[in-house]
């Protein structure tokens, strides 16, 4: 019968420590370019359909830049106050959809002036068609654009509590476009009280404000200066157990609200500021149930975005589970249904979004290290099939996986259920396909492919 002496002939322990290390620096130098890019990354919310003439629908196509003379006759024309001010500013915001046309409107004195008392007009069409305005500004690429835009934080902050949805929409990414470029921006927004506002905003009933809201949360916890400045703000207010609420609520209306939360989750729990504190407040036992819903979603063919919310979640339960103290996230994790889902997620996303492979090994290998209960689970639940079909079918799927559970707590396992043939043959299997020559260059490869899929 196949036992622990079985498995004393592997790979070389110290080619697969080199392996992994060098799999960790890859992973490590991509995680860092990622993080760079979404830093940078902005998004903008503009009415992309009109009418045309024969009463279709359009796409906005933005007008040639405006020349600085045409900038200053527009505002002038706008101070006039005439009945034209929406048709003045609609043009000036399609000008300044052009980088050159933003610099030259930062630049002139008294510009942003001109525009943030428009923004703060008692005529709704005249105030919002300056946000409008204000918006295309902190989309540029330009931090000098973002800076000149200071001037109109506290105005945004003050109307996230209006009553208009479109309007707060369109102020919580302007700040979030703001919040991504700027370290000035950052540094004045805390002092003016963006979380207590986020506190209150995150108490709306409309969906498009909370995923507006988990936009602008999301850009202020990747901030550099995050992990010192902004998230023991967050962990001090009432915003995280919200986020555990919204996280899991409403997926039949759209998964918007849960993916920007699920994110903001991720960040967070990577920061290592307080996870106990989050670990109190449930948020195991939120994900485990949140990701159960999800692979039940699954079996309703309802799959569209799934990808993009059990990504971040994943990645929360392994971080956590990789954390000094695991005892109590494991206590609360005991549950398990959430292997079957990981490896029903495994194989229905693994032509598709092989990416999400490697992120529910990860945390499969969490579970199962030095844990016999997992362990013992991954085998009375038969799914080492599974683990052996995806082996031998993708060359994406790491072999780290297996080598932890062999090495560790599943020959554990296994001595428990000695008394069944069936789940010993299925161990010496996967052992087998383990230690065969090519494991070598497959570990290589897909330990390449996992480093590329993660900087996506």
């Amino acid at each position: 019968m196949w036992s622990r002496r079985s498995c004393r002939y592997r790979p070389d322990a110290s080619g697969l420590e080199e392996l992994r290390a060098r799999r960790r620096e890859q992973e490590s130098a991509l995680r860092k370019a990622r993080r760079q890019q979404q830093l940078v990354s902005k998004r903008l919310l503009r009415e992309d359909s009109l009418v045309n003439g024969d009463g279709q629908a359009g796409v906005e196509i933005a007008s040639e830049p405006l020349s600085e003379q045409e900038i200053l006759q527009l505002l002038r024309d706008v101070q006039r106050g005439t009945e034209e001010r929406k048709k003045l500013l609609s043009r000036l915001r399609q000008g300044l959809q052009h980088k050159e046309c933003q610099q030259k409107f930062v630049r002139l004195e008294g510009s942003m002036r001109v525009l943030i008392g428009l923004f703060t007009s008692s005529l709704a069409n005249v105030q919002m068609e300056a946000a409008r305005c204000l918006h295309e500004l902190s989309h540029s690429s330009d931090p000098s654009v973002a800076e000149a835009c200071l001037p109109a934080t506290s105005y945004l902050l003050t109307y996230l509590s209006g009553h208009s949805v479109e309007f707060t929409e369109l102020c919580l990414y302007t700040l979030g476009n703001l919040a991504v470029e700027s370290d000035a921006v950052r540094k004045q927004l805390l002092p003016q009280g963006i979380i207590p506002a986020l506190t209150s905003c995150i108490q709306s009933p409309h969906m498009a404000v909370l995923e507006g809201l988990g936009y602008v949360l999301s850009q202020l916890l990747q901030a550099r200066e995050a992990p010192t400045k902004i998230i023991p703000l967050v962990l001090d207010s009432v915003l995280p157990q919200h986020m555990l609420r919204l996280v899991s609520s409403n997926l039949e209306l759209g998964m918007g609200v849960a993916v920007e939360f699920a994110w903001c989750l991720h960040y967070i729990v990577c920061s290592h500021v307080n996870n106990a504190l989050l670990i109190s407040q449930g948020i195991v036992s939120t994900l485990v149930l949140l990701l159960l819903e999800l692979a039940s979603m699954i079996s309703k063919a309802a799959t569209e975005g799934l990808e993009l919310l059990i990504c971040p979640v994943l990645r929360c339960l392994s971080n956590l589970l990789a954390e000094d103290e695991t005892e109590v996230c494991k206590v609360q994790i005991q549950d398990e249904r959430l292997l079957v889902a990981l490896f029903l997620f495994m194989q229905y996303f693994l032509q598709q979004h092989p990416f999400l492979v490697q992120e529910c090994l990860w945390l499969l290998n969490n579970l199962t290290a030095d844990e016999p209960i997992f362990c013992s689970a991954v085998l009375t639940l038969d799914l080492l099939p599974a683990l052996l079909q995806l082996l031998s079918c993708s060359r994406m799927v790491t072999l780290l996986a297996v080598d932890d559970f062999l090495r560790q707590a599943g020959l554990q396992a296994l001595e428990q259920h000695q008394d069944n043939p069936q789940l010993q043959e299925r161990v010496r299997a996967l052992s087998e396909t383990y230690l065969q020559p090519a494991a070598a260059s497959l570990i290589s490869c897909a330990d390449a492919s996992a480093a590329v899929l993660t900087s996506s």
